[in-house]
C-alpha cells in the first residue's frame, strides 16, 4: 500500500508541475483533465504525507525512550507515543478507504426522478415531501435544485416530478436514494384514523456530458405539442412541450415545464442524455456480478429501500437496518446520518472484497 501510495504522491507532485507549464496552460482540454487528476488525488496524497510525518514522529520519540531519561519524562514520552501510535493507525485506515475503486461518478450533478407508485393522492402528496426533503438536503450544502418537469396534483403532492440538483459530490450523497420509498400515516381524509401505507419511487440519475455519451441528432425523433398542465396564458395555445425520443434505445423525455420550446427541448436534452447513460451503465454492471456485490442493495428501483412511519416518527432504512427516530427532522433534509451510514457499508464491502 505504501508503494502505491508514494507513486500516487509522485504523480500529484509532476501534476503540480505540468499545471505550471504554459504550453498546458493553453491547452483546455488538457488543462481541465490534469486538474481533475490532481484534484482526485489530493485527498489521499494529503492523508499520505501526514501519515509520514506521524510516522517519523514515532519513531523520533522511541529514540527519546533509549536515552537517559527521568521517570516524569519517561511517561510523557510513552504517552506521546500511544497518542502518535493511534493516530498512525487512524491513518492507514483512512487510507485504504480512499484507495478503493472510486464511482467515476461521484462528483457529478444529478437527476432525480420521484413518481407516485400505489396509494393514489397519498402517494402524490408523498412524493412531493420526498420532493421537498432532496431540496433542503441540498441546499445545506450549498446546491442548486432545477425543476425540469413536474406533474402535480390537486392536492399538492406529484404524479412525477423531475429535478437537476447541481453541486461537487452530489451524486457520491444521492446515488443510495435510488428505489421505493414507502410511508406509513393517516392521510388527512380519512375520518376513521387508519393508517394506509403509500409508496413513490425515486430514481437516481448521474449528469452525462456530451464527451462521455456520443447522440446522434439522427436518432433522435423531436415531437412537438401543445402544454397540458399548469403553465398560464400560454397552456394549450402554443406548441412548447418537447417530447425526445431516443430511437436505438427507446428511451422517451417529455417536457412542458417551460413556455419556451426551446428551453423545454434543451431541458429534455440534458434528461436524455442522463437516462441514455444509466441505461448503459445498468445494462454494463448487470453483466458484471461483482459489481453488483459491492453495492448497498441491487440498485432495482422497484426494491423497497425506506420505509416512513409518522406515528412513531421513524425512519427504517432496510438496506442496513437503520432505524432513526427522528422523521420531523429526516423530512426537513437531516438525511446525513442514512448517507453516511450507507456509505460505510458500502465501503466495508469493498474492503471486505479486497481482502477475499
Amino acid at each position: 500500500m505504501l508503494d502505491r501510495l508514494q507513486t500516487l504522491e509522485d504523480r500529484y507532485d509532476k501534476l503540480n508541475e505540468m499545471l505550471s507549464d504554459p504550453e498546458i496552460i493553453s491547452d483546455t482540454t488538457k488543462l481541465r483533465e490534469y486538474s481533475k487528476e490532481q484534484s482526485g488525488l489530493e485527498d489521499v496524497v494529503q492523508a499520505y504525507r501526514e501519515y509520514k510525518d506521524t510516522n517519523s514522529q514515532l519513531q523520533d520519540a522511541k529514540e527519546m525512550l533509549e536515552d537517559n531519561l527521568d521517570s516524569d519524562m519517561q511517561e510523557m514520552v510513552k504517552l506521546e507515543i500511544a497518542e502518535l501510535q493511534e493516530s498512525k493507525e487512524e491513518l492507514e485506515e483512512k487510507m485504504r478507504i480512499l484507495l478503493l475503486p472510486k464511482d467515476p461518478n461521484d462528483d457529478k450533478n444529478v437527476f432525480m426522478e420521484i413518481r407516485g407508485a400505489a396509494g393514489g393522492d397519498e402517494a402524490a402528496l408523498f412524493a412531493g415531501d420526498l420532493y421537498r426533503m432532496y431540496s433542503r438536503y441540498a441546499e445545506q450544502y450549498g446546491w442548486k435544485t432545477e425543476v425540469m418537469e413536474a406533474s402535480s396534483t390537486g392536492v399538492g403532492g406529484y404524479k412525477e416530478i423531475i429535478f437537476m440538483i447541481n453541486g461537487s459530490g452530489a451524486y457520491s450523497k444521492l446515488k443510495y436514494e435510488n428505489g421505493a420509498h414507502r410511508v406509513q400515516r393517516v392521510p388527512e381524509t380519512e375520518s376513521g384514523g387508519r393508517i394506509h401505507t403509500s409508496t413513490a419511487t425515486v430514481a437516481v440519475l448521474p449528469e452525462a456530458e456530451e464527451v462521455e455519451i456520443d447522440i446522434n441528432e439522427k436518432d433522435i425523433r423531436v415531437d412537438t405539442f401543445a402544454s397540458s398542465g399548469p403553465g398560464g396564458q400560454s397552456v394549450n395555445t402554443t406548441m412548447s412541450a418537447v417530447r425526445l425520443t431516443h430511437v436505438p434505445t427507446g428511451v422517451v423525455v417529455s417536457i412542458q415545464d417551460e413556455k419556451s420550446q426551446i428551453k423545454n427541448k434543451e431541458k429534455a436534452m440534458k434528461v436524455l442524455r442522463a437516462r441514455i447513460y444509466d441505461k448503459y451503465q445498468q445494462e454494463a454492471q448487470a453483466e458484471i456480478d461483482e459489481n453488483r456485490k459491492s453495492a448497498v442493495g441491487t440498485g432495482d428501483r422497484s426494491e423497497r429501500i425506506r420505509t416512513y412511519n409518522f406515528p412513531q416518527n421513524r425512519v427504517t432504512d432496510h438496506r442496513i437496518g437503520l432505524t432513526i427516530q427522528k422523521l420531523d427532522q429526516i423530512l426537513q433534509g437531516k438525511m446525513d446520518e442514512f448517507v453516511d451510514a450507507l456509505l460505510v457499508e458500502e465501503q466495508t464491502k469493498k474492503l471486505e472484497q479486497l481482502g477475499e
